[in-house]
């Protein structure tokens, strides 16, 4: 019994130590071969080596999440900033906008990248069109926006731009200082419409006409014949009705020289354009400006020839009745144009910054067009 056994002993021990050696071979063999690796559990095929799920789709959307930035800043044709203008930026269709700050600037974020179109719109100014395109990413500053004055309008109803420059010409002959001096060469509206040739001589006219125009001049004649102004003219009742006989001329030939014949002529607008805004500096300057740059009939802006020619032409004119011992030729010429210039820029810095409080029915006060 015992020896039988023996055998069966050692052979058992054989066989275990033989399926023992084959199975770490398995192992060794398994761990070897990649291509014999399990499958991962996310569903992917033998041997691959691709992230999780979660951490796939987190790389993935990395991309999307760069968006761009778009900002600028407004300027005004005399160099001020430009606040309150409403811009509108478009991407394939869809649309969003935003109200210049104080400082005229603007800023869209989270904008997409690629293609945009940025429309500027303000009062008083034309619109402003700009395209361009953003990288995924990028925080754009565009360059300073310069807005240029807007006198035209587009007409969207059965009236004209005739008709419509017509109504503001009225409320500009209800415009008096203190209610009582006309004060009407001068537009208040954001954006006023440009004159025919007949509406320029109608408001000369009616400027020259005037009950309390016709009372300044005779003041004024009173007042040269007191401190003894032209005494070529003499004295009594005839040297106060030549003197008042030339004011007369001098604001007629003025009013129709540099307020109807040359601005029709050329085609300028012979009003003064308020402002009303921005720093205290550009709207000074913008006052002594218009003496030499104004508004043509086509909305840009251009030299005023019609007011130094004017003023040139009435001091010339002067000559004419002026008396003959008060007379100098070029030289007094050159001087009444100087001295009308120098009243032109004197009349626009008040008109920017004192004579819109003192004047009623303007746009902003009780106008029915405010």
């Amino acid at each position: 019994m015992f020896c039988s056994g023996e055998p069966s002993g050692r052979g058992r021990g054989r066989g275990g130590r033989q399926r023992l050696g084959e199975i770490c071979a398995l192992l060794i063999l398994l761990v070897a071969s990649p291509g014999l690796a399990p499958a991962q559990s996310g569903g992917g095929s033998a041997g691959s080596t691709s992230l999780p799920p979660v951490a796939t789709q987190a790389a993935a959307s990395l991309p999307s999440a760069k968006t761009s930035s778009l900002s600028g800043t407004l300027i005004d044709p005399d160099g001020a900033v430009v606040s309150g203008a409403t811009v509108t930026l478009t991407q394939a269709g869809a649309s969003q906008t935003c109200v210049s700050a104080g400082d005229g600037s603007f800023q869209f974020t989270n904008v997409s990248a690629g293609a945009y179109d940025l429309r500027i719109e303000a009062p008083g100014f034309a619109p402003l069109k700009q395209s361009g395109a953003l990288r995924a990413g990028e925080s754009l500053t565009l360059p300073p926006l310069h807005l240029t004055v807007g006198t035209m309008i587009q007409v969207t109803s059965a009236e004209t731009q005739e008709q419509i420059a017509a109504e503001q010409i009225r409320e500009e002959e209800r415009q008096r200082l203190l209610g009582i001096v006309p004060n009407f060469y001068v537009t208040y509206e954001k954006r006023p419409m440009a004159l025919t040739a007949g509406q320029k001589f109608q408001l000369a006219w009616k400027s020259s006409v005037d009950p309390v125009q016709f009372g300044i001049n005779a003041a004024g004649a009173g007042f040269q014949q007191y401190i003894g102004s032209f005494n070529g003219y003499g004295h009594g009742a005839q040297g106060y009705a030549k003197r008042f006989s030339a004011d007369t001329a001098n604001v007629w030939v003025g009013n129709f020289m540099g307020g109807a014949i040359l601005p029709s002529l050329l085609k300028q607008d012979p009003r003064y354009f308020y402002k009303g805004t921005g720093s205290k500096t550009s709207r000074f300057f913008h006052a002594i400006a218009s003496v030499f740059v104004c508004n043509g009939d086509n909305g840009r802006r251009q030299p005023n020839y019609s007011n130094v020619l004017g003023s040139l032409a009435a001091g010339g004119i002067s000559n004419l009745y002026y008396p003959a011992a008060n007379r100098q030729g070029v030289a007094l010429t050159f001087e009444n144009t100087a001295t009308g210039l120098a009243g032109s820029a004197f009349s626009a810095v008040m008109q920017e910054f004192f004579l819109k409080r003192f004047t009623p029915h303007t746009p902003g006060t009780d106008s029915p067009r405010n």
